[in-house]
């Protein structure tokens, strides 16, 4: 019985001292993939000024075409992104804040990224560079060049680059070619909702 109560208390201080550890990512902030083996954590949501947008996106992924309609809307507290099918039938939610990220699932298709994936790619769209730069991983540059934002590792290698066109004094993101992952997105901008 000693033995036993002593491997007990053991594993419940391995246990505490496990649950103890600060992690050093910000557990509330969600995180996506920049590339295979390359994870990181997203910039805090705020941003000025406020996003409110209507946009189709069409995604080239292996030769196969995909739509998702998007209702984007971000201001200096949280970002509101709800994914919808070209029927209008409601696939996903995503709320991201400083409390964190709720997801709410109502469709599963296996042919579309993830809701996180798709609010990194907004997110490289249209968040400053400042508020990328603490984010990535050392080495990775994000930099603004004419019309479009390349995406380079830590090898100066091209990762995603985004093209732009400026629409009434703001700069719009058109689209989104991931080389890595090989996927295109285009982007059409609905109606501005504001």
């Amino acid at each position: 019985m000693t033995k036993l109560r002593a491997l007990m208390l053991l594993l419940s201080a391995i246990l505490l001292s496990a649950c103890s550890t600060t992690p050093e990512q910000d557990s509330t902030r969600p995180q996506a993939w920049l590339k295979p083996g390359t994870l990181v954590t997203l910039p805090a949501p705020g941003i000025t000024p406020t996003i409110s947008q209507q946009q189709l996106l069409s995604a080239q992924v292996k030769g196969k075409t995909q739509s998702l309609m998007v209702l984007l809307n971000a201001d200096n507290q949280q970002v509101m992104l709800a994914g919808l099918s070209p029927l209008g039938i409601r696939l996903f939610r995503l709320t991201y804040d400083q409390s964190g990220v709720k997801t709410e699932q109502s469709i599963t298709l296996p042919e579309l990224p993830p809701a996180s994936q798709v609010l990194a790619d907004i997110m490289l769209s249209y968040w400053p560079l400042a508020a990328w730069a603490p984010q990535l991983p050392k080495g990775w540059t994000l930099k603004d060049i004419d019309s479009r934002r390349e995406l380079r590792d830590e090898n100066n290698e091209l990762i995603e680059t985004i093209q732009y066109l400026t629409r009434d004094g703001s700069r719009q993101p058109v689209s989104i070619q991931h080389y890595r992952f090989g996927y295109v997105i285009a982007i059409q901008h609905l109606d501005n909702l504001s």
